[in-house]
Protein backbone atom coordinates (compact mmCIF):
# COMPACT_ATOMS: atom_id res chain seq x y z
CA UNK A 1 0.00 0.00 0.00
CA UNK A 2 1.26 3.51 -0.70
CA UNK A 3 0.65 6.08 1.66
CA UNK A 4 0.31 9.93 1.43
CA UNK A 5 3.74 11.71 1.50
CA UNK A 6 4.52 13.11 5.10
CA UNK A 7 6.79 16.21 5.63
CA UNK A 8 10.42 14.75 7.28
CA UNK A 9 12.99 17.58 7.59
CA UNK A 10 16.32 15.76 6.54
CA UNK A 11 19.50 17.43 7.67
CA UNK A 12 23.55 16.66 7.69
CA UNK A 13 25.25 13.42 6.35
CA UNK A 14 26.41 9.97 8.31
CA UNK A 15 24.46 7.50 10.05
CA UNK A 16 20.48 7.80 9.72
CA UNK A 17 19.13 8.86 13.01
CA UNK A 18 15.00 8.95 12.61
CA UNK A 19 13.14 11.39 15.12
CA UNK A 20 9.81 10.95 16.43
CA UNK A 21 7.66 13.40 18.58
CA UNK A 22 5.19 12.89 20.87
CA UNK A 23 1.02 13.99 20.82
CA UNK A 24 0.19 16.58 20.08
CA UNK A 25 2.92 18.22 18.84
CA UNK A 26 5.53 17.93 15.83
CA UNK A 27 9.30 17.46 14.56
CA UNK A 28 9.98 21.20 15.60
CA UNK A 29 10.17 20.07 18.89
CA UNK A 30 13.54 18.32 18.78
CA UNK A 31 15.26 21.79 17.76
CA UNK A 32 17.33 21.62 21.45
CA UNK A 33 18.86 18.42 19.48
CA UNK A 34 19.89 19.79 16.12
CA UNK A 35 23.68 21.29 16.78
CA UNK A 36 24.41 17.85 19.50
CA UNK A 37 23.52 15.56 16.30
CA UNK A 38 25.33 17.07 13.71
CA UNK A 39 27.28 14.51 12.65
CA UNK A 40 24.35 12.34 11.52
CA UNK A 41 21.59 12.76 9.30
CA UNK A 42 18.90 13.31 10.74
CA UNK A 43 15.25 13.10 9.88
CA UNK A 44 12.67 15.53 12.05
CA UNK A 45 9.49 13.56 11.14
CA UNK A 46 6.36 15.21 11.79
CA UNK A 47 3.63 12.58 12.13
CA UNK A 48 0.43 11.43 10.47
CA UNK A 49 -1.80 14.37 10.97
CA UNK A 50 0.87 16.46 12.49
CA UNK A 51 2.76 19.77 11.90
CA UNK A 52 2.96 19.69 8.07
CA UNK A 53 2.09 16.02 7.75
CA UNK A 54 -1.16 15.27 6.01
CA UNK A 55 -3.53 12.43 7.83
CA UNK A 56 -3.18 8.61 7.41
CA UNK A 57 -6.05 6.74 8.51
CA UNK A 58 -5.98 3.69 10.39
CA UNK A 59 -4.01 2.43 13.47
CA UNK A 60 -0.60 1.92 15.01
CA UNK A 61 0.37 -0.08 12.27
CA UNK A 62 -0.59 1.80 9.51
CA UNK A 63 1.60 4.85 11.04
CA UNK A 64 4.63 2.24 11.15
CA UNK A 65 4.11 1.07 7.49
CA UNK A 66 3.96 5.04 5.98
CA UNK A 67 7.05 5.99 7.97
CA UNK A 68 9.15 2.95 7.01
CA UNK A 69 8.44 3.00 3.70
CA UNK A 70 9.83 6.42 3.31
CA UNK A 71 12.95 6.61 5.66
CA UNK A 72 16.37 4.99 5.18
CA UNK A 73 16.50 1.60 5.79
CA UNK A 74 19.61 0.65 8.80
CA UNK A 75 18.88 4.01 10.39
CA UNK A 76 18.13 4.66 14.10
CA UNK A 77 14.60 5.49 15.09
CA UNK A 78 14.62 7.85 18.67
CA UNK A 79 11.00 7.87 19.63
CA UNK A 80 9.62 10.22 22.26
CA UNK A 81 6.28 9.33 24.39
CA UNK A 82 3.65 8.39 21.81
CA UNK A 83 6.86 8.57 19.28
CA UNK A 84 8.17 6.03 21.07
CA UNK A 85 5.10 3.53 21.13
CA UNK A 86 4.85 3.94 17.35
CA UNK A 87 9.53 3.38 17.04
CA UNK A 88 9.09 -0.09 18.67
CA UNK A 89 6.63 -0.99 16.50
CA UNK A 90 8.02 -0.37 13.76
CA UNK A 91 11.37 -1.97 15.30
CA UNK A 92 8.69 -5.31 16.03
CA UNK A 93 7.23 -5.17 12.96
CA UNK A 94 10.63 -4.52 10.55
CA UNK A 95 13.65 -5.18 12.57
CA UNK A 96 15.35 -5.95 9.46
CA UNK A 97 15.42 -2.41 8.27
CA UNK A 98 16.01 -0.46 11.86
CA UNK A 99 19.62 -0.44 13.23
CA UNK A 100 18.93 0.66 16.76
CA UNK A 101 15.95 1.98 18.95
CA UNK A 102 15.84 4.71 21.18
CA UNK A 103 13.24 5.26 23.54
CA UNK A 104 12.38 8.53 25.52
CA UNK A 105 9.99 8.82 28.36
CA UNK A 106 7.60 6.11 26.36
CA UNK A 107 6.27 2.93 27.27
CA UNK A 108 5.33 -0.46 25.55
CA UNK A 109 1.72 0.29 27.67
CA UNK A 110 0.68 4.00 28.33
CA UNK A 111 -2.91 3.15 29.62
CA UNK A 112 -2.71 1.92 33.54
CA UNK A 113 -3.59 -2.01 34.27
CA UNK A 114 -4.74 -1.46 37.85
CA UNK A 115 -6.36 -5.26 37.67
CA UNK A 116 -3.70 -6.87 36.93
CA UNK A 117 -2.30 -9.57 39.35
CA UNK A 118 -0.02 -9.44 41.04
CA UNK A 119 1.32 -6.26 40.40
CA UNK A 120 -0.84 -3.78 38.79
CA UNK A 121 0.54 -1.77 35.46
CA UNK A 122 1.61 1.76 36.33
CA UNK A 123 0.77 4.39 33.92
CA UNK A 124 -1.80 7.15 32.81
CA UNK A 125 -5.91 6.15 34.55
CA UNK A 126 -8.33 5.34 32.09
CA UNK A 127 -10.44 8.43 33.00
CA UNK A 128 -7.42 10.80 31.81
CA UNK A 129 -7.22 9.76 28.43
CA UNK A 130 -10.91 9.92 27.98
CA UNK A 131 -11.17 13.02 29.72
CA UNK A 132 -8.74 14.43 26.77
CA UNK A 133 -11.12 12.44 24.11
CA UNK A 134 -14.07 14.43 25.42
CA UNK A 135 -12.22 18.19 25.50
CA UNK A 136 -10.33 17.40 21.94
CA UNK A 137 -13.92 17.46 20.11
CA UNK A 138 -15.06 21.16 22.17
CA UNK A 139 -11.41 23.30 21.95
CA UNK A 140 -9.05 21.59 20.29
CA UNK A 141 -6.01 24.73 20.74
CA UNK A 142 -6.78 24.22 24.77
CA UNK A 143 -6.39 20.64 25.07
CA UNK A 144 -3.36 20.32 23.20
CA UNK A 145 -2.16 23.07 25.33
CA UNK A 146 -3.23 21.40 28.62
CA UNK A 147 -1.51 18.08 27.50
CA UNK A 148 1.79 20.24 26.93
CA UNK A 149 1.41 21.29 30.56
CA UNK A 150 1.11 17.78 32.19
CA UNK A 151 4.49 16.63 30.17
CA UNK A 152 6.63 19.22 32.53
CA UNK A 153 4.91 18.66 35.55
CA UNK A 154 7.01 17.34 38.01
CA UNK A 155 10.32 19.08 36.40
CA UNK A 156 12.31 21.81 38.25
CA UNK A 157 12.27 23.91 35.77
CA UNK A 158 8.26 23.20 34.41
CA UNK A 159 7.20 26.53 33.39
CA UNK A 160 10.36 27.54 31.59
CA UNK A 161 9.75 23.76 29.54
CA UNK A 162 6.00 24.72 28.74
CA UNK A 163 7.15 27.59 27.31
CA UNK A 164 9.70 26.67 25.34
CA UNK A 165 7.52 23.42 23.95
CA UNK A 166 5.21 25.91 23.32
CA UNK A 167 7.88 28.12 21.18
CA UNK A 168 8.81 25.56 19.52
CA UNK A 169 5.76 23.54 18.23
CA UNK A 170 3.29 26.49 17.63
CA UNK A 171 5.29 27.56 14.36
CA UNK A 172 3.90 25.07 12.85
CA UNK A 173 0.07 24.40 11.63
CA UNK A 174 -1.84 22.67 15.42
CA UNK A 175 -2.96 19.07 14.83
CA UNK A 176 -5.74 17.56 13.00
CA UNK A 177 -8.65 16.32 15.44
CA UNK A 178 -8.63 13.10 13.48
CA UNK A 179 -4.98 12.69 14.36
CA UNK A 180 -5.19 13.55 17.76
CA UNK A 181 -7.81 11.08 18.32
CA UNK A 182 -5.74 8.04 16.85
CA UNK A 183 -2.69 9.25 19.16
CA UNK A 184 -5.21 8.86 22.04
CA UNK A 185 -6.98 5.68 21.06
CA UNK A 186 -2.89 4.17 20.52
CA UNK A 187 -2.13 5.09 24.19
CA UNK A 188 -5.44 4.10 25.04
CA UNK A 189 -5.23 0.62 22.91
CA UNK A 190 -1.66 -0.36 22.37
CA UNK A 191 0.27 -2.82 24.47
CA UNK A 192 3.38 -4.16 23.32
CA UNK A 193 4.62 -5.68 26.75
CA UNK A 194 4.20 -9.29 25.64
CA UNK A 195 6.08 -8.96 22.28
CA UNK A 196 9.13 -6.86 23.93
CA UNK A 197 10.51 -10.32 24.34
CA UNK A 198 11.25 -10.96 20.79
CA UNK A 199 13.17 -7.67 20.31
CA UNK A 200 17.04 -8.14 19.95
CA UNK A 201 18.06 -4.94 18.51
CA UNK A 202 20.10 -2.79 20.24
CA UNK A 203 17.51 -0.69 22.85
CA UNK A 204 18.04 2.22 24.81
CA UNK A 205 15.36 3.28 27.59
CA UNK A 206 15.67 7.03 28.71
CA UNK A 207 12.90 7.52 31.35
CA UNK A 208 12.59 10.38 33.82
CA UNK A 209 12.59 9.72 37.60
CA UNK A 210 9.80 12.60 37.93
CA UNK A 211 7.33 11.60 34.93
CA UNK A 212 3.91 11.87 35.58
CA UNK A 213 2.61 10.06 32.30
CA UNK A 214 5.21 7.10 32.15
CA UNK A 215 5.63 5.96 35.92
CA UNK A 216 9.04 5.08 36.38
CA UNK A 217 8.00 1.97 38.26
CA UNK A 218 7.31 0.52 34.63
CA UNK A 219 11.37 0.23 34.33
CA UNK A 220 11.63 -2.61 36.70
CA UNK A 221 8.52 -4.03 35.69
CA UNK A 222 9.70 -5.11 32.06
CA UNK A 223 11.57 -8.15 31.19
CA UNK A 224 15.43 -6.59 30.22
CA UNK A 225 17.39 -8.79 27.84
CA UNK A 226 21.23 -8.21 27.15
CA UNK A 227 19.93 -5.67 24.07
CA UNK A 228 18.52 -3.20 26.32
CA UNK A 229 20.30 -0.44 28.34
CA UNK A 230 17.85 1.49 30.73
CA UNK A 231 18.84 5.34 32.14
CA UNK A 232 16.68 6.88 34.58
CA UNK A 233 17.35 11.11 34.60
CA UNK A 234 16.56 11.58 38.82
CA UNK A 235 15.40 15.04 38.01
CA UNK A 236 13.87 15.00 34.59
CA UNK A 237 9.89 14.78 33.82
CA UNK A 238 8.44 13.55 30.20
CA UNK A 239 10.16 15.44 28.45
CA UNK A 240 14.22 14.93 29.63
CA UNK A 241 15.31 16.55 25.91
CA UNK A 242 13.97 20.00 26.65
CA UNK A 243 14.68 19.92 30.86
CA UNK A 244 18.25 18.51 31.06
CA UNK A 245 19.51 18.73 27.50
CA UNK A 246 22.69 18.50 28.04
CA UNK A 247 22.62 15.16 30.40
CA UNK A 248 20.41 13.73 27.69
CA UNK A 249 22.71 14.65 24.90
CA UNK A 250 25.43 12.96 26.88
CA UNK A 251 23.92 9.52 26.94
CA UNK A 252 22.74 9.68 23.79
CA UNK A 253 26.18 9.94 22.57
CA UNK A 254 27.76 7.49 24.65
CA UNK A 255 25.17 4.98 23.56
CA UNK A 256 25.08 6.09 20.13
CA UNK A 257 29.20 5.47 20.32
CA UNK A 258 29.25 2.30 21.68
CA UNK A 259 27.19 0.79 18.77
CA UNK A 260 28.85 -1.15 16.01
CA UNK A 261 29.70 0.21 12.65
Amino acid sequence: MTYPKLHINTIGNGQDIVLLHGWGVNGAVFEPLKQALSQYRVHYVDLPGFGDSPIIKGDISDWASALIQQLPNNAIWLGWSLGGLVATQIALNFPDKIKALITVASSPCFMAHLAETPHPWPGIAPQVLEQFSSQLHQNLPKTVERFLAIQAMGSETAKTDILKIKSLVLAKPLPSETSLQQGLDMLAEVDLRSQLPNMTLPWLRIWGRLDGLVPRKAVNMLKKNTNVEDIILAKASHAPFISHTSLFIEHINHWLNTLKP
